[in-house]
């Protein structure tokens, strides 16, 4: 049962305390281990994919160490498979970086919502920064709690980050190996585990539109611009949907009007 918070424990100088303090005491508690349980199963499942990469990257001419550093320092697979992705295309190495990077910049978003989440110690914020991706982000806010949200952003990082290097490492020995990944149509194995980590967080109709348009542009553009180059494109999607959107709540507005 969740501890029962009376004013006189409040300070009036921290309101936003305060509140956070109470909205926490009348949240449904939820047990750790079960937290622990479902994070685990997040780390787990998405942390084999590193395996792929592992194989794409090798695949795409980069070494195994340049693999794993890649898996150790940027840590957002997304933004690894869209890299080497361009690479294998033959694209130049900073249109390549560039669209992971912008890839990449989603993360910030998530930090500024789990910063208040987490209230981690200063001294932390930059290790934890490290971890902050979509499966933490999305296991830690659904949490009821602080503390609950602490142990699921943990736990799911930390499982996710040693397991998704691990494989990427069995993965990129492994494709030195087998030597050409092309003759063992291994070169589809990017994209597929791109559409499989995206299509889940396609929940709403703005949502799907997006991605239809990003297709279309991405697929649209590949014959003609260079490789890399229609991933960046392909992020106007995003504003040409909200303008068309807009365009129609403002003529719906005017229609009500008359």
């Amino acid at each position: 049962m969740a501890e029962q918070i009376t004013p006189a424990d409040l300070r009036a100088d921290e309101p936003e305390a305060a509140v956070e303090a109470a909205a926490e005491a009348r949240a449904p508690g939820k047990p750790d281990s079960a937290v622990v349980r479902d994070a685990l199963g997040v780390g787990v499942a998405v942390g084999l994919s590193g395996f792929a990469f592992g194989v794409t990257s090798a695949g795409s001419g980069l070494t195994v160490l340049q693999t794993c550093a890649l898996s150790l320092l940027v840590f957002t697979g997304a933004s690894q498979f869209a890299l080497v992705g361009a690479l294998a295309g033959g694209g130049n190495p900073f249109t390549a970086a560039a669209g992971a990077f912008f890839l990449g910049v989603r993360n910030a978003f998530y930090g500024l919502r789990l910063s208040q989440l987490l209230a981690v110690p200063r001294a932390v914020r930059p290790l934890a920064a490290h971890w902050v991706i979509d499966e933490t982000a999305a296991v830690s806010l659904a949490q009821p709690t602080r503390r609950a949200a602490r142990i699921g952003f943990t736990v799911t990082g930390l499982s996710l980050y040693l397991l998704w290097n691990l494989t990427t490492l069995l993965g990129a020995l492994g494709a030195e190996a087998i030597g050409d990944t092309d003759a063992w149509g291994l070169d589809a194995a990017a994209p597929a585990v791109f559409l499989a980590l995206l299509m889940p967080m396609l929940r709403t109709t703005r949502e799907r539109a997006v991605a239809a348009v990003a297709v279309v542009l991405g697929l649209g553009l590949l014959p003609v611009l260079p490789a890399g180059v229609p991933v960046l494109v392909a992020a106007l999607a995003a504003p040409a949907v909200l303008y068309v959107e807009g365009r129609k709540a403002r003529g719906g507005e005017r229609r009500g009007d008359r």
